[in-house]
């Protein structure tokens, strides 16, 4: 399993890294503490070593007690620091009604690092994420606050998600980006357009939700329900009905593929993406041991650039109902 560089930094990571956000946000109730800490540390001894989390990242525990997603990855991964990149974003809050608050203003940053700081119990950040755009707030002016928090050795790279091309020059012109995240999967791929700009300027690409949020593993169909209170999942038009018969073709087309290449449809959905291109590491999150085995297993699939081209030309055919983007593909 080949390793990934990010971007122009010196962050040498698996090609599946960890989206640890499930453990404690938007899946329902937090995971109970010494569990998410367990199956966080047993990534670590499978071959994890990237670790993705936010400080928006909170949870109710069954008890009513807050869980805090930084605190779990600081706790699992302690006494492994060294051999770990561990990413953390800012600007970020949940209200009430799921929409997003956001704030980047210099301030909320500077207080906002020192806070995941504590929580992770670390002294740097390996890599710290704008974790959306503020309207607000100029990119030069986010990028500067960079600057200044790399100098203080407070973080060592910076990051932007859900980043358009405008706003990722700009902010690269005042502080070097080492990684965009954003949404992709084979089911949102709007995204592609900025691979010329990556490549250009060199810097990676982290892909959150490389499943779809879970469709794509296959395990679901029209009759599931997600019916606690905090699982976004019973908000997202791909678990619809009709969002569920619009993906049929492709869920077929996975099984096809992992028949033949001795894999599961998960498997699949993140090789498309890690043999997409160089520079794209997926960060999927799972709960379940099993399913993280499975999803770095996916690092040792191999697809052709003719199987690539192939699986997107059947892709370009197909319509979707996708959460955070466009109705098709």
């Amino acid at each position: 399993m080949e390793k990934r560089r990010l971007g122009q930094s010196d962050l040498i990571v698996a090609p599946v890294g960890l989206g640890c956000m499930g453990f404690s946000h938007a899946y329902g109730k937090a995971t109970e503490k010494s569990e998410a800490i367990s199956a966080i540390r047993a990534a670590y001894e499978m071959g994890y070593n990237f670790f993705d989390t936010a400080e928006c990242y909170t949870g109710e525990n069954i008890d009513g007690s807050i869980s805090y997603n930084e605190e779990l990855v600081g706790e699992a991964l302690k006494d492994v620091r060294d051999k770990i990149v561990i990413a953390t974003k800012f600007g970020v809050q949940h209200n009430a009604d799921r929409s997003l608050k956001t704030d980047s203003s210099p301030d909320t940053i500077r207080k906002s690092v020192d806070g995941s700081l504590k929580r992770l119990g670390i002294d740097v950040i390996d890599l710290y994420y704008q974790h959306r755009i503020d309207t607000q707030v100029e990119p030069e002016i986010v990028a500067d606050v960079m600057n200044e928090l790399i100098k203080a050795g407070k973080i060592r790279y910076w990051g932007i998600s859900e980043v358009d091309e405008e706003y990722l020059r700009r902010a690269n012109k005042v502080c070097q980006v080492t990684a965009i995240q954003n949404r992709y999967s084979m089911m949102a791929r709007w995204h592609e357009k900025l691979f010329p700009v990556l490549e250009e300027l060199n810097i990676a690409f982290v892909a959150f939700s490389p499943m779809a949020n879970g469709l794509l593993t296959g395990a679901y169909n029209k009759e599931t329900k997600f019916t606690e209170k905090d699982d976004y999942r019973n908000m997202m038009p791909q678990f619809t009905e009709s969002g569920m018969q619009k993906s049929r073709e492709l869920l077929d087309l996975l099984n096809e593929l992992a028949a033949e290449k001795n894999a599961t449809p998960a498997q699949i959905s993140l090789a498309w993406i890690i043999c997409k291109k160089p520079y794209i590491i997926p960060i999927p999150g799972s709960r379940k041991i099993s399913r993280l085995k499975e999803n770095f297993g996916a690092g040792d699939i191999q697809l052709t650039s003719q199987e690539i081209a192939d699986i997107d030309k059947k892709l370009d055919g197909m319509e979707f109902e996708i959460f955070g983007g466009s109705p098709k593909k």
